[in-house]
């Protein structure tokens, strides 16, 4: 099938010629964008949600969901600032004041996400939380209960620009990296790729009938199952707040290997309700790190997945 005439991007390009806008659709349908997680992985999925941004399609969309570092990119798509936010992740200094070991010597968390909402979204490259508020597109950042080890969106705990923050941090708490576990509606929450990271399970629960997904992964690109000394540390770590969590965590791997076999099972059928598509990083996207330091390599890791999107989007457009 050609791109183009896949159910979710004709449905996509339906709408901008029609200019849909959410809550007023005349088509029936729920069209989600599932932004995957990855650390500084979420540069390429930042490219493309930059890209959807230059497109001017976000409200195309019914439902934005993102895991992780795929949450932050959301917010700022829904935040009409993607043009200045995303490209944070390719500020080296924004980086190093937020991520990195140097953090320790000044007794905050290798991956400081206190600092990320309170400083650089509020002083540095300021983020309007008051739009993410007031979208009528449906922001739903997923995190992992702490007690459960189930994915969570957060949506229905998010109230105000303070909850909004606090969502933010738990989306991205790495276990030990990000200190505690962020606590919002009386639950304690990690980072959402210890349950999902890959966002259109929880979407497809909810109800969705077409989704776009960005992978910050190359097609055949996987993570290893996870072994190791530092693996067993995090598992004893979050075996102190629940066994459920900690086998979230140790599954991590065989959860993704069935994430691909499903959504290629579903993108390879055009009858498959739901109706899903998914775009990735090309072939000679370089690879990105969890904690990637490079900014020649984050830059073009973002410039690859914003010319990717920009292809395949543009080319079903108006």
């Amino acid at each position: 099938m050609a791109a183009a005439e896949h159910p979710v991007l004709r449905l996509l390009g339906e709408r901008v010629a029609a200019a849909s806008t959410p809550g007023r659709r005349a088509d029936g349908a729920r069209l989600a964008l599932a932004i995957e997680g990855g650390g500084m992985r979420g540069a390429i999925t930042g490219g493309m949600a930059l890209a959807i941004d230059e497109l001017g399609i976000a409200e195309a969309f019914d439902d934005v969901y993102g895991a992780s570092a795929g949450a932050l990119n959301a917010a700022w798509l829904l935040s009409g600032a993607a043009g200045t936010g995303i490209r944070t992740w390719s500020d080296p200094e924004l980086r190093t004041a937020s991520m990195g070991p140097g953090n320790l010597l000044r007794r905050r968390p290798i991956v400081d996400s206190s600092y990320l909402t309170e400083v650089v979204y509020e002083e540095l490259a300021p983020m309007p939380f008051e739009r993410i508020l007031a979208s009528e597109v449906g922001f739903h950042p997923l995190a992992t209960d702490a007690a459960s080890g189930e994915a969570v969106d957060l949506a229905p705990l998010i109230a105000d620009r303070g909850t909004l923050k606090l969502a933010l941090r738990a989306t991205m708490a790495l276990p030990l990296l990000s200190g505690r576990p962020i606590e919002l509606g009386g639950r304690r929450f990690f980072d959402a790729g210890l349950a999902e990271s890959i966002p259109f399970r929880t979407a497809i629960a909810q109800g969705v009938t077409h989704m776009l997904v960005l992978r910050s992964r190359r097609l055949g690109e996987q993570e290893s199952a996870d072994s190791g000394r530092s693996v067993r540390l995090v598992a004893r770590y979050l075996s102190r707040h629940s066994i459920h969590v900690a086998e979230a965590f140790l599954g991590r791997a065989d959860r993704l290997i069935r994430d691909d076999e499903d959504l290629s099972r579903w993108e390879a059928d055009p009858a498959a309700s739901p109706a899903v598509v998914s775009l990735r990083p090309p072939a000679g996207t370089p690879d990105i790190s969890r904690l990637e330091r490079s900014h020649d390599v984050v830059l073009a890791g973002l410039e690859a997945g914003r010319r990717e999107a920009s292809a395949v989007l543009g080319a079903v457009l108006p």
